[in-house]
């Protein structure tokens, strides 16, 4: 790996890093249950970003597969957040019964 590629990829380490802080600043302060998830989802994708970046660093293509699972995993808990907050339902049903 050349010089230049090795020091391009400590750079997107560090800024995911500093994205990741501002992220967190977000999650923590958000003035609302949906800018918290959002923010959440974020963190988990520059955590994943992070992951693939050290990955191709360190030359260790096994940990792209723990990348994917972990961008499967946040993307499906994002959707079934975002779906009880929209219907506030947790059962599989959708239908909302009457009393």
């Amino acid at each position: 790996m050349s010089a230049w590629f090795e020091m391009l990829l400590r750079g997107v380490l560090v800024t995911l890093g500093v994205s990741a802080v501002f992220s967190l600043y977000r999650l923590i302060r958000g003035p609302s249950l949906p800018d918290r998830v959002v923010a959440m989802d974020l963190i988990s994708l520059q955590f994943v970003g992070a992951i693939a970046a050290y990955a191709v660093l360190i030359d260790v293509p096994g940990l792209l597969n723990v990348a994917m699972v972990l961008a499967i995993i946040s993307s499906l808990s994002t959707i079934a957040i975002a779906r009880y907050l929209f219907t506030g339902d947790t059962e599989d049903g959708g239908e909302e019964e009457e009393s």
